[in-house]
């Protein structure tokens, strides 16, 4: 199996920026309890605090596609109009290098 590294960048609508901190933070705290989540982790932008980014570990894309489909996760979708200005821009990656 391949672990899948993926990058999540959104940015909250003006004036709502901790509206979606907070949806955001319940999201962490469900996804770290699924299974094959290796890591989930919420940044902040220090120039932009409307923008955040996930970074995320996943022991298979299989994992990732699970994720994809749970409840907190269609939730966050079902808001996407009301709390961002555009659609997130998602990466997926495969790592090709590891540390020594």
């Amino acid at each position: 199996m391949q672990r899948v590294t993926v990058v999540a960048k959104l940015k909250a609508k003006p004036g709502l920026e901790e509206r979606v901190e907070k949806e955001l933070l319940d999201m962490v705290a469900k996804t770290r309890e699924e299974t094959g989540c290796i890591n989930y982790d919420l940044h902040k932008s220090l120039d932009c605090p409307r923008t955040f980014l996930f970074y995320e570990n996943w022991v298979s894309k299989g994992c990732l596609d699970l994720h994809f489909s749970t409840p907190h996760l269609t939730r966050l979708s079902e808001l996407q109009a009301e709390l961002f200005d555009c659609p997130p821009e998602i990466s997926l990656l495969k790592m090709v290098s590891r540390p020594e």
